[in-house]
């Protein structure tokens, strides 16, 4: 397959005018345009006036199209790695919520068994609950919350067979600091849901931690004399931000610091989706907890924020369109920095030759166009 004419996200982080080609399921050269030479019967597409850029990495969201990655199922995942195709994300990083060590398990060990072959890939899990603050849990069932436990988190480890990339915790729980020392080797450890100050969130980024989930929300605000977890993750070299981009958990101003006070390199877009994403108003559930969704907003019965309703690629035409982020940033934010901070950039996450094709065209208005997947156009 060639692609040809259109702008390319390159991986010096701008759009160029150049053509690609396609080999199998692997990326084999990206020239300027004309530059391929190719069979006659190659399979070509013109992009003319379209944007190509990577498929997007979701490492944080919880489920669409009536389906939670805690069902716990294979029908469950294929649902939702179809959907996530379907709207560009091409490899998935989904999140568990908080729920007892056995049920956890089941829900690891199902992901373990799956082979991904339809839709994108799940590459890897978020493990959100159950470590977090009891002040802090958000839309998290507090019946399930307990204190981090190293040896739990490795028998969970075992039953996804290594999937588990992102471990969450409140670092003033008792046991946070041991914990983040004993499995930092193993795993990224994000600070989320929790009230810590700017000296115990510093202790933890000396520990180890290197991560901070949804920033701004389930966490003690920034201000000029008590900076907290986030001037604290600004303070840390290498430290990454995860971001909801839906234009309801954060102000797009707050968006734009975000990114000046950060730098690009170091924002990680996240949908934070839950089951209702791609279907009608209505109530639904997350973490065994009732949700009411009207339009994009997910609220527990109590007015609690619960998750979102939008998708990635559609956070990203929001902060394009809505928030004045350059399409450029964007595509970082939600392709290229996701994919390194899981690691996977080697495979995912940029177009170079060696790495798999799974590409997006988007027209000008940042809709999806095309989205080819392992090498050919995908068709739910």
């Amino acid at each position: 397959m060639k692609i040809c004419n259109a702008l390319v996200y390159t991986e010096e982080g701008n759009f160029a005018q150049q053509d690609v080609l396609i080999k199998g399921d692997t990326i084999q050269a990206v020239t300027p345009v004309g530059g391929l030479a190719g069979d006659a019967d190659e399979v070509t597409v013109d992009g003319t006036g379209m944007y190509l850029i990577p498929g997007l990495t979701d490492i944080h969201f919880h489920g669409c199209v009536g389906y939670d990655f805690c069902d716990g199922t294979q029908e469950a995942i294929d649902a939702i790695a179809r959907y996530e195709a379907k709207n560009g994300v091409t490899t998935i990083c989904p999140a568990t919520m908080t729920y007892p060590e056995e049920k956890l398990a089941q829900i690891f060990s199902s992901a373990k068994a799956h082979e991904n072959k339809q839709g994108a890939a799940l590459v890897g899990i978020n493990m959100e609950g159950p470590f977090i603050s009891m002040n802090k849990k958000g839309a998290q069932n507090p019946a399930y919350i307990q204190k981090p436990d190293a040896a739990m988190f490795y028998r969970l480890q075992e039953a996804a067979g290594g999937l588990i990339k992102l471990v969450d915790l409140a670092p003033e729980t008792e046991g946070a600091m041991e914990f983040i020392s004993a499995v930092r080797s193993d795993v990224i450890c994000s600070l989320a849901h929790t009230e810590a100050d700017y000296d115990i969130a510093m202790r933890a980024f000396t520990c180890g931690a290197s991560h901070v989930t949804h920033l701004f929300n389930a966490m003690q605000p920034y201000t000029h004399r008590k900076p907290g977890l986030i001037g604290a993750a600004s303070d840390t070299p290498g430290c990454k931000v995860e971001l909801i981009c839906d234009g309801i958990h954060i102000h797009p101003a707050v968006v734009r610091a975000t990114l000046r006070m950060f730098g690009a390199d170091r924002v990680i877009m996240i949908s934070d989706s839950m089951m209702a994403t791609g279907m009608e108003d209505g109530m639904y559930s997350l973490g065994g907890q009732a949700v009411r969704v009207t339009g994009s907003l997910a609220t527990l019965e109590d007015g609690t924020i619960a998750g979102s309703a939008t998708n990635l690629m559609k956070s990203v035409k929001i902060v394009v369109e809505d928030m004045g982020i350059p399409l450029e940033t964007a595509v970082r934010m939600a392709a290229v920095n996701p994919a390194k901070e899981i690691g996977i950039y080697d495979r995912y996450g940029s177009i170079a030759p060696g790495k798999t094709a799974n590409l997006v065209l988007l027209d000008q208005n940042i809709n999806v166009m095309t989205v080819i997947l392992n090498g050919e156009e995908y068709r739910d």
